[in-house]
């Protein structure tokens, strides 16, 4: 997988030479490439922004130096026409909402390009342009507001890279993590077993693989519920077993009549672990 990240702040990215992900990077694994906007500017000041057309407060990037970036890093060419295709991801407020199954998505990608704006955004036709020579996401963390799309291409970068096969050493651990199933994951415990006068759950040393199965289930259902029923309404219930359809029934959930769940006026509040 090819990385290229453009930024007036490119030491910003320097958490991604560190932990897994730079060991992927040092491996070859990750093709990462780190690009300051400002080698693209032509005036002495090396300038980025201006004001916005039509007012209003704060400071729009300019399309020169973005549009010279892309013609370098995207290279000439139309969508569609660059071996490997290359994907560009815009970090915004505007975005759509990055998610688990958008990691899992980007992760299947060979190349994606990351655009970091500051001040009040890119000018639209940066964004018009890219979208003409390769497929464009403008991506939000969430519904609020940093001061750039550096801290979010970490975030995004980490949840990317961390899906391409060899990065994990034990692949096995990205499949009971929160949101792999539409759930949040359970809690956990290690050594000792009893701790400061806590003890851990008799179940998970009972040596019963299939109780404890069913047990994790069980507590990542109650906390999804508590936590984020938003998830809950969203699970399929043809997936569920018997098992999951009582718990979720003795929470206040239930099949309507449209096949989706939802949750009874009268249910019990939720009550979080």
């Amino acid at each position: 997988m090819r990385l290229d990240v453009i930024t007036i702040f490119p030491d910003y990215l320097a958490p991604l030479r560190l932990s897994l992900i730079g060991r992927a990077v040092q491996d070859g694994l990750v093709d990462l490439r780190v690009h300051d906007l400002r080698m693209w500017t032509t005036d002495r000041h090396r300038t980025v922004d201006d004001t916005p057309y039509g007012g209003g407060p704060g400071m729009l990037m300019r399309p020169e130096p973005w549009g010279a970036a892309f013609d370098d890093v995207l290279g000439p060419g139309d969508a569609g026409t660059a071996d490997p295709p290359a994907r560009v991801v815009v970090p915004t407020p505007g975005g759509r909402p990055f998610t688990q199954a958008m990691a899992a998505e980007l992760a299947t990608e060979p190349w994606l390009v990351f655009a970091c704006a500051r001040y009040e955004g890119l000018d639209q036709r940066v964004l018009d342009e890219a979208a003409g020579r390769a497929s464009l996401d403008e991506v939000s963390l969430g519904d609020y507001v940093v001061n750039g799309g550096e801290v979010a291409v970490l975030v995004i970068v980490e949840a990317v890279a961390r899906l391409f096969p060899g990065v994990i050493g034990n692949a096995g651990s990205l499949v009971e993590e929160s949101h792999a199933d539409g759930l949040l994951e359970g809690p956990g415990w290690t050594k000792p077993s009893m701790w400061r006068g806590h003890a851990v759950p008799d179940v998970l040393l009972s040596g019963d693989h299939a109780r404890i199965a069913r047990w994790r289930r069980d507590q990542a259902l109650r906390r999804t519920a508590a936590r984020r029923p938003d998830l809950v309404a969203r699970l399929e219930p043809d997936r569920l077993d018997r098992q999951d359809r009582s718990l979720l029934a003795e929470l206040g959930w239930v099949v309507d009549p449209g096949g989706t769940l939802s949750r009874l006026a009268d249910a019990p509040p939720p009550v979080a672990d």
